[in-house]
């Protein structure tokens, strides 16, 4: 079926690439995704396919049902933009200030409405169900969007037997994808650390604890967590963004907050962070006369890709472009993302869309989260047909 779907996803390109404009240009923040979740329900609604709005806030799920039962395979695209200016000067550049898809959503909500138009056309040759999922607030760190759908029963009703997304990717040539088995992206979790010290006149140290300085080999000491407790062979990374204290150039501070991110790839490296962080602050702390109090909070798991699903999307790749344009993805990346939510609950698979447009030198390409993020058209279609492939792949094989 897969030389079928060119054609029908070519009669559907403009409509695909307009709802593409016209997300970027009304772009919405997390939780805040009501007028696309409108779009998204309306353009499904067309195709004559059952609508559930609502999920897990502004969440929609569409639900097709093939000629012939069989199993459930979903697909899912995620919907909300971030809080930056943007600075693209494309024509469909957002008209909200202050908000950006500066991380291709739009594009991964566009892709999966043209994957509902292209199988709404070819259901009568589907066995199953397929199921398409908007979620909203995937950069909602660390609570994200995936949780409240999951618990809203998108997987259920029918049940979902296996999940399939993607996500574009800016080091990544137009017309490559990448993917590997088990661990792709990291987990994701926020760091809080109060280092709390005594105030005193800056002319007389002796006589208070300074908070600043503690902090300063605390933020010294935190980097042999990643050294000498994790693995060589494993990937982690502990790095503190924020640094507040201090309140006179004269003044030993009494208190500094620190705030950063913790990045892991195995479940048993993220387990074992916390109490190591903690140990290490407040030891350091504690040495220096001061105290630190830590507060760590869980946000997305390691995304794992499923074995056998992998396998599959392997074959269904090769079959659409080609083991050339393949990207064997040998180490995973450490940025988070909330699809990891629903790969722990079902076998699930993940993959890089490539979008950097060929005359394009990686160095010169923008990426992700930055204001001139702007990925190559060119991939959307070819994200549109591997979504569906997977899709009819899965439920012939199952």
């Amino acid at each position: 079926m897969h030389q079928e779907l060119k054609p029908v996803i070519a009669r559907y390109l403009d409509k695909i690439t307009d709802l593409r404009c016209r997300i970027h240009r009304e772009p919405e923040l997390s939780n805040q995704e009501s007028g696309t979740a409108a779009l998204v329900a309306g353009v499904l609604r067309e195709t004559g396919m059952e609508v559930i709005e609502g999920i897990g806030g502004n969440g929609v799920a569409g639900i097709l049902r093939g000629a012939e039962d069989g199993p459930c395979v979903a697909l899912r695209a995620d919907m909300d933009a971030l809080p930056m200016e943007e600075k693209t000067g494309h024509p469909c550049a957002s008209t909200i200030k202050g908000v950006m898809h500066a991380c291709g959503h739009d594009v991964h909500t566009a892709a999966l409405l043209g994957a509902a138009l292209v199988l709404s056309d070819l259901k009568d040759r589907i066995r199953g169900t397929v199921k398409f999922i908007f979620q909203p607030a995937e950069e909602a760190n660390p609570t994200g969007g995936a949780p409240g759908m999951i618990s809203g029963g998108v997987l259920e009703n029918p049940a979902v037997d296996a999940i399939f997304g993607m996500h574009v990717w800016p080091s990544l040539e137009t017309g490559t994808v990448g993917t590997k088995e088990g661990p792709l992206m990291g987990a994701s979790d926020r760091l809080f650390l109060t280092v709390r010290g005594k105030g005193s006149h800056g002319s007389e140290p002796e006589n208070g604890v300074d908070a600043i300085a503690i902090a300063a080999h605390v933020i010294t000491a935190l980097q042999t967590v990643v050294s000498r407790n994790v693995s060589p062979l494993d990937a982690a990374v502990v790095s503190i963004g924020t640094i507040r204290g201090g309140n006179r150039y004269n003044v030993i501070a009494d208190e500094v907050i620190l705030e950063g991110t913790v990045r892991t790839v195995s479940p048993e490296t993220q387990e074992k962070m916390p109490s190591r962080i903690e140990s290490i602050a407040a030891g350091v702390a504690r040495g220096m006369g001061g105290d630190c109090e830590m507060e760590y909070v869980k946000g997305y798991p390691p995304l794992m890709n499923d074995p056998d699903l992998t396998r599959l999307a392997l074959s269904t790749l090769s079959g659409i472009i080609g083991e050339e344009k393949i990207v064997r993805v040998e180490k995973p990346a450490l940025g988070g993302e909330d699809f990891s939510f629903f790969s722990r609950k079902i076998p699930a698979q993940f993959m890089w869309l490539g979008c950097r447009p060929v005359e394009v030198a990686k160095e010169d390409m923008a990426p992700l989260h930055n204001n001139r993020f702007l990925p190559d058209e060119k991939a959307i279609p070819l994200g549109v047909e591997i979504l569906v492939a997977c899709a009819l792949d899965y439920l012939a094989a199952n």
